[in-house]
């Protein structure tokens, strides 16, 4: 059995014990179907690539497990049309996810190294709607505002004002919220002038590091 062959398998079994554990829109299911996990993550680690864990990148930075990408994907409600904007790029794994159902994709990585290797790795997958931006990701990016979707894999405190100000009427925004060490999963959806919270499960994210973060 070929190494693929073998990533293959690997990755097929661990989609259908996310779909046994959470209610995926099919479109979700089949973008994490699609995409290489195993790409992703450094090459002594690849053996447990499509385990369902948090595996370290580098730079004190984390791949997040595949099935809280999974749930936190399908929480966007992202449709074909969307554009999404990401704030911590990592590994470019979500971004990838988000590439294979949304219209455009911008990502932002505050670490110039990550940002590079993901920006490579994105396009030699042939990812041509995905921007991946080094930069403070707590500004957000308002030069392609405002977004349909706004997801971010960095924890804090509060929602960085900037990206609520980024987030188009009926956009929705995701984000852990809480201390350093654990946090509250966030869904923002912005009606009019406000703002409709929704908090949907504890997690555990890396601090977000910027100007309105850490």
């Amino acid at each position: 059995m070929s190494d693929r062959t073998n990533y293959k398998a690997q990755q097929e079994a661990l989609i259908e014990s996310i779909e046994k554990m959470y209610d995926l829109n099919t479109r979700v299911i089949e973008a994490a179907c699609n995409i290489p996990r195993h790409r992703f993550v450094p090459q002594k680690l690849r053996d447990q690539a499509h385990e369902d864990i948090a595996l370290p990148i580098g730079e004190g930075q984390t791949i997040s497990q595949p099935s809280l990408v999974a749930f936190m994907t399908n929480a966007l409600e992202i449709k074909e049309g969307d554009k999404v904007l990401e704030i911590g790029t990592g590994s470019g794994y979500q971004a990838a996810i988000l590439g294979k159902l949304a219209r455009q994709v911008i990502t932002v990585e505050r670490i110039e190294r990550l940002a590079e290797r993901a920006k490579k790795l994105l396009k030699r997958l042939g990812f041509l709607n995905i921007a991946v931006i080094c930069g403070d990701g707590t500004l957000g990016y308002p030069q392609e505002a405002p977004y349909d979707a706004i997801i971010v894999t960095a924890a804090f405190e509060k929602v960085p004002p900037p990206l609520l100000e980024q987030l188009k009427d009926g956009g929705r925004l995701l984000m852990p919220v809480g201390g350093r060490d654990l946090q509250k999963l966030l869904k923002i959806t912005k009606q009019g002038d406000g703002f409709i919270e929704k908090e949907i499960l504890p997690v555990q994210f890396v601090p977000l590091i910027g100007e309105f973060g850490y």
